[in-house]
């Protein structure tokens, strides 16, 4: 299932800019029962980048376009894809150019249970984050960062993937934001230098501070995970994932991690 620009369609330009320069945003958004979880986080996001790209939309139509598209889709995953729309050879944008949205849908990913009981195990990863904080925070096309450290491992043990910036600074796992909790704190690496600003991250963090969890977002080193006393990663798909090891650490799954489990739950269902 895919639509372009609100048509269902399965052609695209070889002119687009997302195509030859990754010239534009994506949103992965959940859907159940026709409804996409955290829509407004998603669309404050994609707001905050297409100012940062400058890229002009209008929002009243992306978000009819995503809830048109969720409702015949069901339950599954929506992505919704931005560009700038088609250009010329070069990469000055033309004043002329016409931003082009792009939903593609798919089944819901099967991951294993056990990633949610009983935890998982994190790999570490070689490939660094650089740090740009113009593009700090945002989901734009630009992924070979990612697929580069996903590429590191195939060994099915290891379910995600820590990555660090080029100074050393821990600041999140390959597709997803990673917390950990000290001393009663909920904590976050900050991603103002490079990473990506998680919606299920942002609604985590409000979700704390509204049952009187203290949270911080600070930068952390790899010494400050170690000794942490929970650590769990999070995306929009699958929630939370508590981390039971990474390298010799090993923790177990606490009970604020298992708290904000279920609230993170309960929220994605009724939205």
């Amino acid at each position: 299932m895919s639509w372009v620009d609100g048509q269902p369609t399965y052609g695209l330009s070889v002119h687009d800019r997302g195509f030859a320069y990754g010239d534009g945003l994506f949103e992965t958004i959940k859907v159940a029962g026709g409804h996409p979880a955290l829509l407004n986080r998603h669309l404050d996001r994609l707001a905050l980048g297409c100012q940062r790209l400058a890229i002009p939309y209008d929002m009243a139509v992306t978000r009819s376009q995503i809830e048109a598209f969720s409702a015949e889709l069901g339950t599954g995953v929506a992505k919704l894809i931005l560009t700038r729309g088609d250009g010329t050879r070069g990469y000055a944008p033309l004043p002329s150019c016409q931003p082009r949205t792009v939903l593609l849908g798919s089944p819901l990913p099967d991951y294993p249970a056990e990633h949610a009981d009983t935890g998982i195990r994190l790999y570490s990863c070689a490939t660094r984050l650089a740090e740009q904080p113009a593009l700090a925070g945002l989901k734009h096309l630009n992924r070979l960062e990612q697929v580069l450290a996903r590429a590191e491992w195939q060994d099915p043990a290891f379910a995600e993937g820590l990555m660090r910036d080029t100074s050393g600074r821990v600041i999140e796992a390959v597709f997803s934001n990673l917390f950990f909790v000290q001393s009663g704190t909920l904590l976050t690496p900050s991603v103002h230098r490079c990473g990506v600003a998680g919606v299920t991250r942002a609604e985590l963090l409000e979700l704390a501070r509204q049952v009187g969890i203290p949270t911080q977002v600070a930068d952390v080193s790899l010494e400050q995970l170690f000794c942490a006393d929970e650590v769990f990663v999070c995306n929009s798909l699958y929630g939370i994932w508590p981390v039971r090891q990474f390298e010799a650490s090993v923790w177990p799954v606490g009970q604020l991690t298992r708290k904000l489990q279920r609230l993170i739950a309960d929220l994605t269902r009724n939205t």
